[in-house]
């Protein structure tokens, strides 16, 4: 049993032909949303290009919405797991939108690259 196979209706904050928009119950940041295709499948790399662009409308219809809700956002991370490996824990492919606003975290330099510890530094060139 997939939990974004089973959702309610209820959940559903955009969507569109061939995907939809929820709040995330475990956010990072308020706000954080996923976007998630209508077909059951675990890797972005097996969807369609129909299916990626109807994810892509969404993500920036998402971003739009969350902007002009929420002043304080100040920019965002995107972001998808794909594998057990990489932090994948629902196999169904979501594309995860978390906003950011100055002071969310200590340091936000590196952004994603610190999902492995130590390697968000770098010297900048």
């Amino acid at each position: 049993m997939c939990i974004f196979c089973e959702l309610g209706k209820e959940r559903i904050i955009l969507e569109n032909e061939q995907a939809i928009a929820i709040l995330d119950i475990h956010p990072v940041t308020n706000g954080h949303t996923l976007i998630i295709p209508k077909r059951h499948v675990s890797s972005y790399f097996d969807l369609t290009d129909e299916e990626k662009h109807d994810c892509d409308k969404l993500l920036s219809l998402a971003k739009d919405r969350l902007l002009a809700e929420d002043k304080s956002i100040e920019g965002f991370n995107v972001g998808i797991n794909i594998g057990k490996e990489a932090g994948q824990s629902v196999f169904h492919c979501h594309i995860h939108l978390i906003p950011r606003r100055q002071g969310d975290c200590e340091n936000p330099c590196g952004g994603v690259r610190n999902v492995i510890p130590s390697k968000g530094r770098y010297p900048l060139i």
